[in-house]
């Protein structure tokens, strides 16, 4: 049997950690926290279920995952988000593959909690994320906030059963917040790709992102928190888009 480093990074997150960390007693062999200088119980949690915790300033999202995946005693590695928890039959699986190594890297679907309600639409489903892999044969990549685990050419690839669960937000308050912050980031990034935020971007992409998700993925179904999440996925498009014209404006005049 091989043995298995998850790696989870953090921020003041003393109300998640802990059922992440007790969703993961089973599977790890290392318990690894890159914490960001969290000033809430969030270390002190981590250590009670017996995590090694580096303190290591917040460079983004990528940038944290590499350094964690660096820092971790074994080159198997799960990365979870403090926000989310392995389900039994994921955690049953994870042990066949602990015994049985057959692929680079490994998928499972993602359900959302939002506000209470399991999300099984919206587009958050099943949201397929690569999560288990050898590191050796890969890095985060992908463009911040949104990181992804990127394999080597030639790499091969599996996906399991089982749901990895994502509690997201506990308030529509926190989803607006959030919003706003990772709109900044992706207005950040987009300029920095050498994207243009043209008045036709700013006016079609919100209305593509709502028609996708609402209409196309089935947001509807979701009832009134799925008409929440793809309104609220297509204000932050618009976000994105308007923040980086008035950066790349105020660059401009200076």
């Amino acid at each position: 049997m091989i043995k298995l480093s998850v790696v989870i990074i953090t921020f003041n997150e003393e109300r998640n950690i802990a059922r992440c960390l007790a969703s993961v007693q089973e599977v790890a062999d290392e318990i690894l926290v890159v914490d960001s200088l969290s000033t809430d119980r969030t270390v002190e949690i981590c250590k009670k279920y017996g995590a090694r915790v580096i303190s290591h300033p917040f460079e983004g999202f990528i940038e944290q995952k590499n350094f964690a995946l660096r820092e971790a005693t074994f080159p198997y590695q799960l990365s979870l988000d403090a926000d989310e928890a392995l389900t039994p039959e994921l955690t049953n699986r994870i042990i066949e593959i602990k015994n049985n190594w057959t692929h680079d890297g490994f998928s499972m679907n993602r359900l959302a909690n939002y506000c209470g309600q399991w999300i099984r639409h919206s587009g958050w489903y099943p949201d397929a994320k690569l999560r288990l892999y050898d590191s050796r044969r890969g890095q985060w990549g992908g463009v911040n906030p949104h990181d992804r685990f990127v394999l080597k050419p030639g790499a091969t690839t599996s996906h399991l059963t089982g749901d990895l669960l994502h509690y997201t937000y506990y308030t529509i308050e926190e989803h607006v917040a959030q919003s706003n912050k990772f709109s900044t980031i992706a207005a950040s990034e987009l300029l920095a790709r050498g994207r243009r935020a043209t008045i036709f971007k700013i006016l079609v992409k919100p209305i593509a992102k709502f028609i996708r998700n609402y209409i196309i993925h089935g947001g509807f179904r979701d009832g009134f928190y799925g008409f929440v999440i793809c309104r609220m996925a297509a204000h932050e498009t618009f976000l994105k888009y308007v923040k980086a014209r008035h950066i790349r404006h105020s660059t401009n005049e200076k």
